[in-house]
């Protein structure tokens, strides 16, 4: 990637979008910078990044959801997180992970 350096008013961008919601992902996409430096500009800024995955308040409700049938997709699209990310956080709590495309079933 080609070394871009952002203006002060295209960090003051980046903050602002990042404080709407996008992840560093995002934003680094937008200005064509690598992750890494989007999250320094953040950082430089005081600008509290946010946690990645599942946060541990959702972690019990993630765990019910997937024992209850839902998928890992499923169970991500409602915490906004991806499917690894479920997936880690569920397997960190001792729950078996179904093979793909298993349902649980009945009692």
């Amino acid at each position: 990637m080609a070394q871009t350096s952002l203006s002060p008013a295209q960090v003051d961008e980046l903050v602002a979008l990042y404080g709407d919601g996008l992840s560093i992902a995002e934003v680094s996409k937008r200005f064509g910078i690598h992750t890494r430096t989007a999250a320094a500009h953040l950082v430089r800024r005081s600008v509290p990044l946010r946690q990645r995955g599942l946060a541990a308040v959702d972690t019990p409700e993630a765990v019910r959801l997937y024992e209850t049938g839902l998928t890992l997709v499923a169970v991500g699209l409602r915490f906004g997180i991806s499917q690894q990310a479920v997936r880690r956080a569920l397997a960190a709590e001792g729950v078996e992970i179904r093979p793909r495309g298993r349902r649980p079933q009945p009692a």
